[in-house]
């Protein structure tokens, strides 16, 4: 009975350590959440907030809800985890040409440790120039002949500056704390709960407007089916699998030859997960948040030819359809030539005994695996086009909240998924921990009956 409770214990303390980290996360969004609402320091809260309800239907509402609302009040958090995310697009595609930085990522953990810092760096670089775009733009605009900065000139510029960057470092920080001692991909998760955190107000947005009479109820109703209808798409693709059938070499047991069951190698329709719209998004959103935050005046040089981009790059224009789709697309063959490695999997199916039926070995399983993972990766990324891009025809032509668009939807699902993969995770882990001590425990006490015997 005493070893059973202590098993039963064992068992706990592993729940506990799920609770723990679950409780972390939660608290990461709370500090997260009261972050969004700290204004930059010499600005005038409610003037900035009336500056960007003029500047709505814009690519600022795709900066305003990764930021999770956070621009709209222009918080030292306003530039979230993007200019992290630009970086990271960066150290990436260095690392997949530069050799020196191939061999760092080929030193394991420490290597590892080593891109991680530098993207660290890059991050700041990437965050003092969107910070001075933004300084330099807010400075000298005006709703109802009030100025929305209480302090002007270079002291502004140095205070919203260090403010901003700052601010994203925290969150950078914050999200990296999160991955170590919560559950799931900390700067996934942050940009998760920036979106959730606008939904409820975009739902009571969207009802106003129905009972104003902009929105008819059949298309409140219509509003709602397509929601649903694009999640439980989301939800079947990405549970969507291509199972290899894997063979393995008969074994010799005694005077016996034995087959060995069949098996399969699972392969996911969806390799590159949110990732792509996420890169995607911060390559278009880049240069918006260079130049064009509030102001639509024209100027020449290199911010004339930013803002004349930001303000081609609108959602529901075609060049910004054909760029989206296009980084998607690369995006997506990029981020799984990445993270699979067809030449690794084929070579470890063959230490293993293990063979795909009509297919040799080695060098022509990497060809059969590479081949068939081009094939998903083209499946996926052509539904990852039109989960993000079939949305937004309703947000441009009905004027809908961006966070019914169909890259937040795919975000929020995707993670919560996830999530929930990692929840399970932790609670097999738990049983099995439970059944092998209590299997421990029943041999040693079968042991000492025989010893007594």
């Amino acid at each position: 009975m005493a070893r059973e409770q202590a098993a039963a214990l064992a068992g706990s303390g592993k729940l506990q350590e799920l609770w723990s980290r679950i409780l972390f996360v939660l608290g990461a969004f709370i500090v997260y959440r009261i972050g969004t609402h700290i204004p930059v320091p010499g600005v005038d809260p409610i003037a900035i907030a009336a500056l960007f309800e003029q500047n709505r239907g814009s690519i600022l509402d795709v900066l305003n809800m990764f930021s999770g609302g956070a621009l709209s009040r222009l918080s030292i958090l306003a530039l979230g985890v993007m200019p992290y995310i630009s970086a990271s697009i960066i150290m990436q595609m260095l690392t997949a040409v530069e050799p020196r930085l191939k061999q760092v990522k080929q030193e394991g953990e420490a290597g590892r440790r080593k891109i991680q810092k530098w993207t660290r760096y890059a991050a700041v670089v990437l965050a003092t120039f969107q910070a001075l775009g933004v300084a330099s733009t807010v400075q000298g605009q005006e709703v109802g002949g009030a100025s929305v900065t209480l302090i002007t000139g270079f002291q502004f510029t140095i205070v919203c500056v260090l403010a901003l960057v700052a601010g994203t470092m925290f969150l950078v920080w914050l999200g990296e704390q999160i991955t170590d001692r919560g559950i799931g991909n900390g700067m996934s998760l942050i940009i998760f709960a920036g979106i959730v955190a606008g939904l409820p107000s975009a739902i009571a947005g969207t009802f106003e407007l129905a009972s104003s009479g902009e929105f008819s109820p059949l298309f409140v109703v219509f509003l709602m089916v397509a929601v649903v209808l694009v999640t439980a798409f989301v939800v079947f693709v990405e549970r969507g699998q291509r199972r290899l059938t894997v063979n393995y070499a008969r074994q010799q047991r005694g005077n016996k030859v034995m087959q060995a069951p069949s098996s399969y190698f699972p392969l996911k329709m969806n390799m590159a997960g949110v990732i792509p719209p996420i890169f995607a998004s911060s390559i278009i959103l880049f240069p918006a948040s260079l130049v064009g935050f509030f102001g639509s005046e024209s100027a020449g040089g290199v911010a004339g030819i930013l803002r004349d981009i930001s303000t081609k790059m609108q959602p529901g224009e075609l060049i910004y359809t054909v760029f989206y789709i296009g980084m998607i697309l690369f995006f997506a063959f990029f981020y799984t030539a990445l993270t699979f490695d067809p030449k690794e999997i084929a070579e470890n199916l063959k230490k293993q005994g293990a063979f795909v039926p009509g297919i040799r070995p080695g060098q022509q399983t990497a060809r059969y695996i590479d081949g068939v993972v081009s094939k998903l990766t083209l499946v996926g990324a052509i539904y990852l086009a039109i989960v993000c891009l079939l949305p937004e025809l309703l947000i441009v032509n009905y004027n809908v909240p961006f966070y019914f668009g169909g890259t937040s939807l795919l975000i929020i699902v995707v993670v919560i998924m996830d999530l929930m993969g990692q929840v399970q995770s932790h609670l097999m882990s738990q049983q099995y921990e439970s059944l092998m001590k209590k299997t421990n425990l029943t041999g040693k006490s079968g042991g000492g009956r025989k010893r007594r015997r």
